[in-house]
């Protein structure tokens, strides 16, 4: 299934960016979105950077026939590459979510730019999840949890540039 989604921050994009390479901005990132524990790792490299997070999450809210799948928790891990700036400032690079243990996987591009008062995170990707018969079904499901982690990114973001 198709799937995008915007976060849009009030700072401009250097300082969105600044915020992005900070571990701490990740584990508060985590702590809201329900996480019961977490990992992250920020590594530096040409301009642009590689951004890892793991969590692992309640799976009290999905519904019933998907938690036989990934029984009470999930492990979720989520890489972001991001490229050095264009000559405009606009920052492109590929997003990887991935519940572990299970064929549930969002892959996709992130860019970030300049939008309206401050910065637009754009995210556009694939969520799928292989599962004969009952993949599409899975997928629909997944995709609140995958919004809901989207807007609490915005929400952390805007009181951390706050």
């Amino acid at each position: 299934m198709k799937f995008r989604a915007d976060i849009r921050y009030a700072a401009d994009p250097d300082r969105v960016f600044e915020m992005l390479l900070d571990p701490a901005f990740h584990e508060k990132v985590c702590l809201a979105t329900g996480a019961l524990d977490h990992s992250v790792d920020v590594e530096p490299a040409d301009g642009g950077a590689t951004i890892t997070t793991t969590r692992k999450l309640p799976a009290d809210g999905l519904p019933d026939f998907v938690r036989t799948f990934v029984g009470e928790t999930l492990d979720v891990m989520r890489v972001d590459h991001w490229g050095s700036p264009g000559s405009d400032g606009t920052r492109r690079g590929t997003i990887v979510v991935e519940i572990q243990g299970t064929p549930v996987r969002l892959t996709g591009t992130v860019t970030m730019h300049a939008g309206g008062p401050g910065t637009l995170e754009e995210v556009e990707g694939d969520l799928k999840a292989a599962v004969p018969l009952l993949g599409g079904k899975i997928e629909r499901a997944a995709e609140p949890a995958v919004r809901a982690a989207v807007s609490k990114e915005q929400e952390v973001g805007n009181e951390w540039l706050g």
